[in-house]
């Protein structure tokens, strides 16, 4: 009998994304694999029932039965709403030994993890994919990252009373924005990019002088300022800094962002809040007008200011603390991640059942729970994206 993947309508609130597109459906189906669908999981990402059906999908209208029938479970968000009652429904009516694969946020709901485990759910976490060469194509944080870094700067740009490019008219010549990218990892990145294309003067900050090359490579300036420990780990992520650093940091950062009229902010630390780089003192020295937009509003945000899932004004500096920025971009988010799921699925299963080695290095990364065992409680990283 063929595996049974089912991938279930997300109920979290503002989440758009689909866990597997009609494609990558097909995709699946034509490898063997059979993949059923809750009724309505494509809506908010702009696809009917009807086009899943047709990629070779069964849609369910019975999400209890759904998740009953199922072997492996892919979600974008886990399982339920945000309230308990939700999930706890969801995983009573999964059968002992069936996976689920998803962003999970392992940090921060182990509450959850343990009703999983005490249900025997194999419980694979896609944020805690290790950057190796083998796992790139199922990196799902780096695509939603892209995703996030072209949003904020089409953000930053419809709140700015200033236009990016520099232009040359009837009316005389209008200076380009200067925009500052604060942490280069894949959104830092594509934000650069995305503002280089509109045509804005961009500088960029991050504690890895070895991203250096990447900024340059993209027309920005690479600001460095004096690190006096290890900014990065062996597998190329920023590590967590003291508070002197952080202090000594926020000061030097003051500096440019007195000459900046648009900020993003990028730095994230799994497992902990973001770190604080832009004070209110540094808000406040902003130029009039100024925009941030604060990337890292759902780990608390590196702005002091900033209000996640608000904007606000402080200092005549527009505050963006955007929440599920990818969702706005459902339909290419949901393409992305749909390719990063259906490579993980062909990675631990094949159509007759899963196969998960635990001493393959994505596996045990990712793995947070597991028949009979603890909640796994993985080791904090550092993330500059």
């Amino acid at each position: 009998m063929k595996i049974q993947i089912a991938v279930p309508r997300e109920l979290r609130a503002r989440e758009s994304r689909v866990a597997l597109v009609p494609a990558a459906i097909a995709n699946l189906v034509e490898e063997g694999f059979a993949v059923n669908i809750e009724h309505g999981s494509g809506l908010r990402s702009h696809t009917d029932d009807g086009t899943y059906a047709a990629n070779g999908a069964t849609v369910f209208s019975d999400r209890m039965e759904l998740l009953a029938s199922a072997d492996l479970v892919l979600t974008v968000r886990g399982l339920g709403s945000d309230d308990v009652k939700s999930f706890s429904r969801d995983v009573s009516a999964m059968k002992r030994g069936a996976a689920l694969v998803g962003l999970l946020e392992p940090h921060e709901n182990q509450d959850r993890f343990r009703a999983l485990t005490e249900h025997g759910i194999l419980a694979f976490a896609l944020e805690l994919m290790p950057r190796i060469t083998r796992a790139q194509s199922m990196d799902v944080l780096s695509s939603m990252s892209t995703i996030a870094g072209y949003r904020s700067v089409l953000l930053a740009a419809e709140a700015s009373p200033r236009m990016f490019p520099l232009m040359m008219t009837a009316a005389g010549t209008l200076t380009a924005t200067r925009v500052f990218v604060l942490g280069a990892g894949v959104a830092g990145l594509q934000a650069i990019a995305t503002a280089r294309r509109l045509g804005a003067i961009v500088q960029a900050y991050d504690v890895r002088p070895a991203v250096r090359e990447q900024v340059e490579s993209l027309g920005a300036t690479f600001i460095s300022f004096e690190v006096s420990q290890a900014a990065e780990s062996s597998e190329g992520y920023a590590v967590a800094q003291t508070e002197d650093f952080y202090d000594h940091q926020r000061e030097q950062l003051a500096g440019t962002l007195r000459e900046t009229d648009v900020a993003i902010t990028t730095a994230l630390v799994a497992g902990r809040r973001a770190p604080i780089l832009i004070t209110a003192e540094a808000v406040a020295g902003m130029r009039r007008g100024s925009v941030i937009v604060d990337l890292a509003a759902e780990r608390g945000g590196n702005c002091a200011l900033s209000h996640p899932g608000k904007t606000v004004t402080q200092h005549d500096v527009s505050i963006l603390a955007p929440l599920d920025i990818t969702s706005a971009a459902a339909v290419h988010a949901s393409q992305m991640y749909a390719r990063n799921t259906s490579n993980f699925v062909k990675h631990i299963a094949s159509p007759d059942g899963l196969r998960v080695n635990p001493d393959d290095k994505i596996v045990s990364s990712t793995l947070v729970t597991g028949v009979n065992q603890q909640p796994n409680a993985p080791p904090v990283k550092a993330e500059a994206s």
